[in-house]
């Protein structure tokens, strides 16, 4: 088979793999489609991110869809032909947050395409993936494109989840990349009055307003709009982080409504906080990683089409032109979601 190898940062081939064979409880996916994530930038760009380095050639990718075409003789829990959605994590079941059932938070997490271990942990950009059958949500009607978006669309589902209730809050979501895009259909459908999305580009504001924003806003071209929302204390009910910088977080802080929650996805460095205001505003901030149950809700909504994520799908790729992909997904004015075809 072909697959999607990273050697170092932007060396990205296409080199044929043993696809192996099938152990007890696996299967066979032919790939169809997979999805590229800022993790996979953060290799292509930068050969990793913070302190987790390539060291090895790794192949890349984990939003990925396809198609059952071997089953292990002990699996009845699949068929032959059925399209499924591939969930990248393999939580170890053993350790003590997976007893307390903290899958997310496994000590021994092999998550596709991850350089966190050594040997690294192989990814899913393949054209044949043999994978645990557990780890496969199979769908009705749903394509292998908007099935290839299940997994970032889990993450967004988790991220609510730690919020808590949000029918008839405003809500703040401040950066609109897909995880950012996604979290506004998933607040969506959980019943949020008013929608809120901030960005310092155009282009991804207007694809969250496709899917369900009520209010947009440039703050690089017009802070002061959303510095309104700070008279009497704060107007915001909910605050989800997904861009990671610091100013958007100070930002949003500012204009929090007292006891608010803000919950954190966007990855990036340390960061300094206003204390006495977190304080005085009685605000709460929780982290939100990854998803565990969520994987399966989010197949249920695509698939029963509960969700319309198609907006986020820019255009897609030959596994041949990967590169070309790549450098697409990295102009946020261009594409919200690329996506590799196998």
């Amino acid at each position: 088979m072909r697959a999607l190898v990273i050697h170092a940062a932007r060396d990205l081939r296409v080199e044929d793999r043993d696809p192996g064979r099938l152990g007890a409880g696996q299967v066979m996916v032919r790939v169809k489609a997979g999805g590229i994530c800022g993790s996979d930038l953060h290799y292509f760009n930068h050969g990793g991110f913070g302190v987790i380095k390539l060291q090895e050639p790794m192949i890349l990718g984990h939003e990925v869809a396809g198609e059952i075409i071997e089953i292990a003789s002990d699996v009845s829990s699949l068929s032959l032909g059925d399209q499924v959605a591939v969930n990248p994590s393999r939580p170890c079941a053993h350790c003590r947050y997976c007893l307390q059932g903290l899958p997310n938070q496994c000590v021994d997490m092999r998550f596709y395409g991850s350089a966190m271990r050594m040997p690294h942990v192989q990814g899913a950009f393949r054209e044949l993936l043999v994978c645990d059958a557990v780890q496969c949500e199979a769908a009705m009607n749903a394509t292998a494109a908007q099935l290839a978006l299940v997994e970032p669309f889990a993450v967004a589902l988790h991220a609510i989840s730690r919020a808590g209730p949000l029918l008839g809050q405003r809500i703040l979501i401040t950066g609109c990349g897909p995880i950012g895009a996604l979290v506004v259909a998933a607040a969506r459908f959980h019943g949020a009055a008013e929608i809120i999305v901030t960005d310092v580009v155009d282009e991804p504001l207007a694809i969250a307003r496709t899917l369900g924003a009520d209010c947009t806003i440039n703050v690089a071209t017009e802070p002061e709009t959303l510095a309104a929302l700070a008279a009497d204390k704060g107007s915001v009910g909910v605050m989800f982080e997904c861009s990671g910088n610091e100013r958007a977080l100070r930002a949003g802080l500012d204009v929090m409504q007292p006891r608010g929650i803000v919950v954190q996805l966007g990855l990036g460095g340390d960061v300094s906080l206003p204390q006495n205001l977190v304080v005085a505003k009685e605000i709460s901030i929780m982290g939100s990683f990854r998803f565990h149950a969520e994987f399966a809700l989010a197949v249920r909504l695509i698939d029963e089409r509960k969700v319309d994520l198609q907006p986020l799908l820019a255009t897609s790729f030959g596994l041949e032109e990967a590169k070309q992909a790549f450098e697409m997904a990295n102009d946020r004015r261009q594409a919200m979601k690329v996506q590799l075809v196998f």
